[in-house]
């Protein structure tokens, strides 16, 4: 054991990741390099060509392909479109009703897609340009969708959350569970500062009562192949009639069928759900391997033990170790995206956390709710550039960061919220 050795790849690894080196890439050479000077290239080579195939072989890690194909297949063949205009029959009557109506869309979105780019681009597209001509003041448009798509993570299914479990070795369905108050007290936070924007400033968010333009029960009706996807995904899922690996696949098959039921599943749609798929999910595993080989590092050189170690010794209580934490994953947020910052800290983060007897199942949630923070906060996120390549015409990138600040407040209240009561994200998974 070599802590110093430790030690110099996670500042070696800070740099490279500073320099914009890609996070898998850096993963890897700091992990390879850092073997190979404690035990020899052979081992390092050995841990090289075995880890890909263990880590991904893992039974749990196909439903990321799963429910990532069920996501691509609902967005691509229309099966998501009617939400935005299903939420505004039920909410056109409250001030500030088409921004409520775009983030319950995000959160119905976010059940079947577990991606937050995917569901900021989604919703950003149709529900943007209604707000603007209803006198919605455009960087407050923007922004709410913006934030509004940092759900997609948060309810079930989310692949942030299903990495986070293989990683911890901890349930995937019982941090979905814990997900679902999160991501509700999020949805909460942010109808509640649209309604606080509205009665405090109507220039910016208008008080006016948005006009139907089309029919009440034929909105509703549009989302009914949605809410049957829903049903059966959720309902399989949390009645423990399949795992959430088996989720992933009922939901991908239920998804085709629904859109050939619908007539959505065209040709066109096919490919381009199949082609996200693989090009996002081989994305996501080459990180993940790196991810596994920087803990093998890491535990080879000690420093996981001397952290443990340090970190009993300092006596921490609760609430300073979760500040600490909490500012690093606010920090990396602003220049990384979430898988990277996720698995580059979590080899560091969950000794100390299992040393101290710390909930892993209520720390996902809280690691995934930090994240999403990170998608809206400069100069990164990821989200406000999303929403800036579909609604370019309307706002800066400036004006959109402007408009997210309000409901960056609401989340720092959420996550507080989750620190100082884990009792709420425990409370489903019975934790």
């Amino acid at each position: 054991m070599n802590v110093a050795v430790g030690f110099w790849g996670v500042a070696i690894l800070a740099l490279l990741l500073i320099g914009r080196v890609p996070v898998a890439l850096a993963l890897i050479a700091v992990s390879f390099g850092g073997i190979t000077f404690l035990v020899g290239l052979n081992p390092a080579f050995g841990i090289v060509m075995n880890t890909p195939y263990s880590f991904v072989a893992s039974w749990t890690m196909s439903a990321v392909p799963m429910f990532l194909l069920m996501g691509f297949v609902a967005y691509h063949s229309g099966l998501t479109t009617g939400l935005f205009e299903a939420a505004k029959v039920v909410l056109r009557k409250i001030p500030g009703g088409l921004a409520i109506s775009a983030v319950f869309a995000c959160s119905g979105f976010a059940a079947v897609s577990g991606s937050s780019l995917a569901c900021a681009a989604a919703m950003g597209r149709i529900a943007i340009p209604e707000m603007v001509a209803a006198g919605y003041r455009p960087s407050v448009a923007c922004g709410s969708i913006a934030a509004g798509g940092t759900i997609g993570a948060l309810i079930p299914p989310s692949i942030l959350m299903i990495i986070y479990g293989i990683i911890a070795e901890t349930s995937v369905t019982q941090v979905f569970v814990g997900g679902i108050s999160i991501g509700i007290l999020t949805a909460v936070s942010y109808v509640s500062v649209i309604l606080l924007i509205s009665w405090l400033r109507p220039e910016l968010i208008p008080r006016h009562i948005a006009e139907e333009k089309e029919s009440s029960i034929r909105a509703l009706l549009d989302i009914w192949p949605i809410l049957v996807l829903i049903a059966l995904v959720f309902g399989g899922l949390f009645s423990g009639f399949f795992s959430a690996t088996e989720a992933g696949a009922v939901g991908s098959l239920g998804a085709v069928v629904l859109a050939v039921v619908t007539g959505g599943l065209t040709w066109k749609a096919v490919q381009q759900s199949l082609l996200e798929t693989v090009l996002t999910t081989s994305s996501l595993f080459i990180i993940a391997v790196g991810a596994a080989m920087f803990t093998r590092f890491l535990g080879i050189s000690g420093l996981s033990g001397f952290l443990n170690s340090t970190v009993a010794g300092a006596d921490l209580g609760y609430a300073q170790l979760m500040l600490i934490i909490v500012l690093i994953y606010l920090v990396l947020g602003t220049f990384m995206e979430p898988f990277g910052a996720m698995l580059v800290t979590l080899p560091v983060f969950l000794p100390i956390l299992k040393s101290e007897g710390i909930s892993l199942v209520w720390f996902g949630v809280l690691v995934v709710k930090l994240l999403e923070i990170g998608m809206i906060t400069p100069p990164l996120g990821l989200n406000v550039f999303v929403i800036r390549n579909v609604a370019s015409q309307y706002a800066s990138t400036v004006q959109i960061f402007r408009g997210v600040v309000p409901f960056f407040v609401a989340d720092l209240v959420v996550v507080f919220i989750a620190v100082a009561f884990p009792a709420i994200v425990l409370y489903l998974p019975g934790g």
